[in-house]
């Protein structure tokens, strides 16, 4: 028999147009509901229409909480004002990013 460890399938996270103040609380507890040892989770960027820097943080929340249980996140499909603010806040340089829902899947098999 093996002891090899089965890979947790992929789930996709789709954000709200706006990630602001308003939808922080919604959107990390539905990122921090996916959570659990192992998980590999795509969290998709594409409706993001405006993103505040709440926004930004409770990504780094979620990456801080998801490190503590070995999961792994990967944004993808951000564009416009979205990506701006991550590129700004610097946070695209400590976050696992993608361009596509294909190249997050990709990262995370």
């Amino acid at each position: 028999m093996s002891n090899r460890n089965i890979s947790q399938p992929i789930s996709t996270v789709m954000l709200p147009a706006k990630v602001d103040t308003v939808t922080v609380s919604a959107v990390e507890g539905m990122l921090l509901a996916a959570l659990r040892p192992g998980a590999r989770i795509i969290v998709d960027g594409s409706a993001v229409a405006y993103m505040s820097a709440a926004g930004v943080r409770t990504f780094a929340t979620v990456m801080h909480e998801a490190a503590k249980v070995q999961a792994r996140v990967v944004l993808c499909s951000f564009h416009g004002a979205a990506w701006d603010c991550l590129l700004v806040s610097g946070f695209s340089e400590l976050l696992e990013i993608a361009e596509t829902t294909e190249q997050a899947t990709a990262r995370l098999e």
